[in-house]
């Protein structure tokens, strides 16, 4: 029983150390092979089949993960009665340690995984529309384009400042929460005391 126990704690281990090598592989070059993220794993590539028996298999587990791990933050932040641009400043801070494992996501999603992907962040979309949309409807936040879209704009401006971050490290989180706060619709001095914690 014992030994089995220890079987099962290797094998999980073992995904998910393959599972967190995908992310960093996948996020140099989102074309990477099984065979690449087997060498980077450390392990034979019959080895991440076995967790994995497809490319697709991998994705949609990197995806559910992420998908999770946002929800998690969302539900933290976004209690009832919050002022939406204040929740949406909370969020992206408590996102940002995480933007660099997920960022590969976005590259994914254009390509052929990009309809499951996008299936799979429903949820997390969902949720930003009617943040955003609270936001619109209390004067917090512009209207000048409807909730959805703008809250996916307002969402993609924050990874690609991620992205960048690589190169730039001024470009961090504080630079992308007022980025997108004026994506938002919301006045540049407003947006750096809300980021200051002044407002």
């Amino acid at each position: 029983m014992e030994t089995e126990s220890a079987r099962a704690r290797a094998m999980n281990d073992t995904r998910n150390r393959i599972l967190d090598v995908s992310l960093e592989v996948l996020g140099e070059n989102s074309d990477a092979s099984m065979g690449e993220i087997a060498v980077a794993a450390g392990v034979v590539r019959r080895t991440v089949y076995g967790h994995f028996p497809t490319r697709t298999e991998l994705v949609h587990t990197l995806t559910q993960r992420a998908v999770s791990e946002i929800v998690a933050i969302l539900d933290e932040v976004n209690a009832p009665g919050r002022a939406a641009e204040r929740v949406w400043v909370d969020f992206i801070a408590r996102l940002w340690p995480l933007m660099h494992r997920y960022r590969v996501l976005v590259a994914l999603r254009r390509g052929e995984y990009g309809d499951e992907i996008h299936a799979l962040l429903g949820p997390v979309d969902t949720t930003l529309a009617e943040l955003v949309q609270r936001g619109q409807d209390s004067g917090e936040f512009g209207g000048h384009l409807r909730a959805d879209i703008l809250s996916q704009i307002a969402y993609a401006a924050v990874f690609s400042i991620a992205d960048s971050n690589r190169s730039d490290p001024t470009l961090d989180a504080r630079a992308a929460t007022i980025a997108s706060l004026l994506v938002l619709g919301v006045p540049e001095p407003h947006a750096r005391a809300l980021v200051a914690g002044e407002a």
